[in-house]
């Protein structure tokens, strides 16, 4: 049951794919049966996948120590796609493949489309791989291989649940102090996960046509935040080492009011709890939990399905096909409430002061000398509704990715592969609020032959209009009725289309053939050559309500390239004392990019030599570029400009401080010195005898001018290192382990930087990095008229290239498999990551900083030094039955507050004494497997088996983007999970 494999040599891997044609090998378009890897690859098998029981692809990457944690399916705020993230070097920086081919666009991706009963293995190759597979693949690649050549009908089934023990703790004490529910002492069974999957496919034809097809069926449960002790209330430590509180929110079912007139205006309060129709101060003792709904585990619901095909024709020409399509549905809850008045603009809602719904103690308070008359009286109102729905966010997540293709060998030696992929992604969030006249008219209710009634449906003006009780804790009116009022029609919805055309063509050939190798070799000089074009499309809309309430503009963005490559691979030495193989790789690639009006390159090369069969030393170096994705590309290129009036004056200008003559009321400017130097503003461009000039100083009315766009954003570079040794030791049969050290250096990254950046940058150092993004007027002025869209005039800022991102580390990889004989086999899979540097350099003026093992400040990644795992497999010999183990390892994280590193944010005065440290994690799991027939097997598994609790951080949401007082994407934050699974094939 491998989970891990060192992967010196990809004939396990192609063995696995099938032989001809349809050869799959990660990191290469050279299909050689034998071909050796110069890179370390990391696989995940079909074996170990059912042995996690995962549900969807996150789970299955999420345990390799090489790919940074994401947990979607836990992320309040996700828009329900899940991306890969190698190296901690940014989602836009992995490249995802399906069978060798781009899983879609960049900016579109969504892996969960992939279901998880078809993968036959997850390769990961880490490093740049952008010489064979193009732009992207900075960090590395990602490559689903997916079982293409399926025959009969086969049903998988899994489902899964959470078995967490919720023991009191620190939350609960805190949110005691609030009043509020805390799950503690309570044994928590929920968040019911379902993956069901029917696959089915057979041969025609005497084989020569495939095919196969798959229905895959996905359901995860609502967990809310109130479901778990750990995130009983948001945890906030507003002082360093200071006391512990929650977050609180004014939006109360009591119902929070707050006159805008009179002697009361701008008090706050709420409606007297007992209900006795006063109104009482506003205190955090009758604040409301604000996330308690929130999702911990996000509801979903996701249909994927597709199906291959292929028909040999003959050796010559195979015709094949393959389409995935998926449908997802997730949301995330929010709590349903009427709105304060600042959601909408400036002007406060107002009530009439003989509202029947007021008492005559509120409406004194809220009127004053008014109440009881027609007159109306301005005021908050903010008011948490009970027993109804909560509002939600909803994504719709919608795809298609059609591959297909003709192939087929047409000379001795050679064969080709013509294809492609169209990939469609679209997205549609829909949210909605209460509209603002609608609460309005819902407080200006009035008596009809005693029927609370609005007053807009007794004019006509809104006949459906519903009274609002906002002036009695827990409403007694309909609330579901009222909210419904408040809302209906009132949900807009913005939407994003995302399409990938991809055509690619590779010739390949084994010059062997024709005697092309070395005089010390067996095999011959293998080359492939390649041409490749794809055009990323993004396409937005929203309809008339969504820009009412949210603002922005639709958009139509597009770009393509044009791209060709050759890959080489030359064995120098095959079975010779001293070498029993040493080899050549290399390949090369060009490309052109509609964005960038310059062709640019990468390469790699690649050596191995083992001296005997037991040992094989591998090196490999690449040059990788990623270009702009289509949104940095538009974002680089189009212009807007913004204005600068008050928190900006040229650096080169006088200081001006204005002075007002307290008798006459005439405010004077007095100038002083310029901030800079007479050498940092000639870096900028501005002549000598300007320095100083009270021209230079914007004027009140106009402001200084910053230009965003209108420049191309060139390609990021990154210079992938790799040396590793793989031992296959023949004394101990069974045994194979790798050694890598990875070096990744990522230069001009493509970012956002806005003018203070740079202004702040040229002023601290003078240097041309920065001082070169101020662009003078003839007369050094930095004010324009954006309208005649100037080319002087202006500071630069938004999406360009800036500076350095690095990730260095050593990579441990080892299978042992040990027979015992008629009482079975033992298998063991290790693979352990051990991050040396994960950081960079912001700028030429910053000091270089690495973040690994801290957390917080600017080192969001999370990343421990050390992580691994390992599994060990009993299976007995007549494989009935099967039991794994898995220990899963997360080195320990310190708070930047006290890692001793300015470079890091640290000062003395910042060290903490509490919550700067999380102790290194352990958790196990255990999977149980039985065959119980050819046809039917049954498995059961445990994961996180001692149902270990998260660690627990206040104001986690600054670091991990969470509200549940942890690092959900990190450490198993809703406990133990159990599973069972089944398969049954016909």
């Amino acid at each position: 049951m491998s989970e891990t494999t060192a992967n010196a040599d990809a004939s396990d891997a192609v063995s696995e794919a099938g032989t001809g044609a349809g050869i799959v090998v990660t990191g290469s378009r050279i299909n050689r049966p034998n071909v050796t890897a110069a890179a370390p690859i990391t696989s995940v098998t079909s074996e170990a996948i059912r042995a996690q029981a995962a549900v969807n692809i996150e789970e299955v990457l999420n345990r390799i120590p090489q790919i940074a944690p994401d947990s979607q399916q836990n992320y309040q705020d996700s828009d329900g796609r899940q991306r890969i993230k190698l190296r901690n070097l940014g989602f836009e920086r992995t490249l995802t493949l399906v069978d060798g081919k781009r899983l879609g666009t960049m900016n579109g991706i969504d892996a969960n489309m992939i279901p998880t009963a078809l993968i036959q293995r997850v390769d990961v190759l880490t490093g740049g791989a952008s010489a064979v597979y193009g732009s992207d693949a900075v960090a590395g690649v990602v490559n689903f291989i997916m079982n293409d050549d399926f025959e009969g009908i086969q049903i998988n089934g899994n489902y899964n649940l959470y078995a967490h023990n919720n023991k009191a703790g620190l939350i609960s004490d805190v949110a005691g102090q609030y009043g509020f529910g805390s799950p503690a002492r309570n044994f928590a069974t929920d968040g019911g996960r379902v993956d069901l999957s029917l696959t089915a496919g057979t041969k025609l034809f005497d084989d020569r046509f495939h095919i196969s097809g798959y229905v895959n069926y996905r359901k995860a449960a609502l967990v809310p935040y109130s479901a778990r002790e750990t995130s009983g209330c948001q945890l906030v430590e507003t002082v360093k080492d200071g006391p512990l509180t929650c977050s609180t929110s004014t939006y109360t079912p009591y119902g929070y009011i707050s006159p805008r007139s009179g002697a009361s205006n701008g008090n706050a309060y709420v409606n007297n709890p007992n209900g006795n129709g006063t109104l009482v101060p506003f205190t955090d003792a009758l604040a409301a939990n604000p996330y308690d709904g929130y999702s911990f585990q996000r509801e979903a619901e996701r249909w994927n399905a597709g199906g291959f095909a292929s028909f040999k024709i003959s050796d010559a020409a195979e015709v094949y096909a393959n389409a995935m399509w998926f449908r997802d549905r997730s949301s995330n809850p929010y709590p349903a409430r009427a709105l304060s008045y600042t959601a909408y603009g400036e002007s406060p809602y107002v009530v009439n002061c003989n509202n029947p719904l007021m008492s005559q103690s509120q409406a004194q308070t809220i009127c004053g000398d008014l109440a009881g008359t027609a007159a109306t009286a301005p005021l908050e109102v903010r008011y948490r509704f009970a027993n109804v729905p909560d509002i939600e966010d909803v994504y719709l997540n919608k795809g298609l990715r059609i591959t297909g293709g003709l192939r087929g060998s047409f000379a001795e030696g050679w064969s080709y592969d013509v294809g492609g992929v169209y990939a469609r992604n679209r997205q549609a969030t829909t949210w909605g609020e209460p509209d603002f006249d609608r609460v309005n008219n819902s407080l200006n209710v009035v008596n009809v032959n005693r029927t609370l009634t609005c007053a807009s449906v007794v004019n006509g003006t809104d006949p459906n209009c519903r009274p609002f009780d906002a002036f009695s804790p827990r409403s007694t009116i309909n609330d579901s009725a009222l909210y419904d009022y408040l809302v209906e029609g009132n949900f807009g919805t913005s939407t994003t289309i995302n399409t990938l055309y991809n055509g690619i063509a590779t010739v390949q050939g084994d010059l062997g053939t024709y005697g092309i190798k070395s005089p010390w070799a067996e095999q011959g000089v293998a080359i492939a050559f390649g041409a490749e074009y794809r055009e990323d499309k993004l396409k937005s809309f929203a309809d008339e309500i969504w820009r009412e309430q949210n603002g922005g503009s639709d958009a139509a963005l597009s770009q393509h390239v044009w791209e060709g490559n050759v890959e080489l691979q030359v064995p120098i030495i095959e079975r010779k004392k001293f070498a029993h193989l040493l080899q050549f790789n290399g390949a090369y690639r060009l490309s052109k990019y509609s964005s960038n009006p310059d062709t640019f390159s990468t390469w790699k090369a690649e050596a191995l030599w083992a001296p005997v069969a037991d040992i094989t030393f591998r090196g490999s170096i690449n040059r990788a570029q990623r270009a702009p994705t289509v949104v940095e590309a538009f974002q680089g290129s189009n212009i807007s400009y913004d204005r600068i009036t008050t928190a900006y004056n040229d650096i080169c200008a006088p200081t001006v401080t204005y002075v007002t003559d307290p008798r006459t009321g005439v405010r004077t400017a007095v100038y002083g010195s310029p901030t800079a130097s007479r050498e940092v503003c000639a870096a900028t461009g501005l002549a000598d005898n300007l320095y100083g000039s009270t021209s230079l100083v914007c004027p009140d009315e106009v402001g200084c001018t910053v230009r965003r766009g209108g420049f191309a954003v060139d390609p990021e570079t990154a210079y992938t290192k790799t040396f590793g040794v793989v031992l296959r030791p023949r004394f101990v049969p069974g045994l194979t382990f790798s050694v890598d050290r990875f070096l990744i250096d990522l230069n001009d990254s493509i970012g956002y930087n806005d003018y203070d950046y740079f202004s702040n940058g040229c002023l601290a150092t003078g240097d041309e990095f920065f001082c070169r993004m101020f662009v003078r007027n003839a007369d050094g002025t930095l004010y324009s008229a954006p309208g005649g869209n100037p080319s002087t005039g202006f500071i630069r800022g938004g999406t360009t290239n800036y500076y350095k991102s690095k990730s260095h580390g050593w990579d441990f990889q080892g299978q042992y498999a040990l027979s015992l004989g008629s009482a079975g086999r033992l298998d063991f899979d290790f693979a352990g990551s051990l991050t040396t540097y994960a950081g960079g350099q912001d700028s030429p003026i910053l000091a270089k900083y690495n973040c690994t093992g801290y957390y917080g400040g600017g080192c969001s990644q999370l990343i421990p030094k050390w992580t691994h795992s390992l599994r060990g497999t009993y299976t007995t010999a007549d494989r009935f039955f099967s039991a794994s183990v898995n220990w899963r390892h997360l080195g320990p994280l310190t708070n930047v507050s006290n890692s001793g590193d300015p470079a890091l944010g640290y000062t003395q005065a910042g060290e903490r004494e509490t919550f700067y440290r999380i102790g290194a994690y352990d958790y196990f799991d255990l999977a149980l497997s039985f065959r119980v027939t050819e046809a039917f097997s049954f498995r059961v598994s445990a994961n996180n088996i001692l149902d270990k609790t998260p660690p627990i951080l206040p104001n986690s949401y600054n670091y991990g983007l969470s509200r549940s007082n942890t690092l959900s994407a990190r450490y198993d934050s809703l406990g133990r999970i159990l599973a069972v699974g089944a398969t049954l094939n016909f």
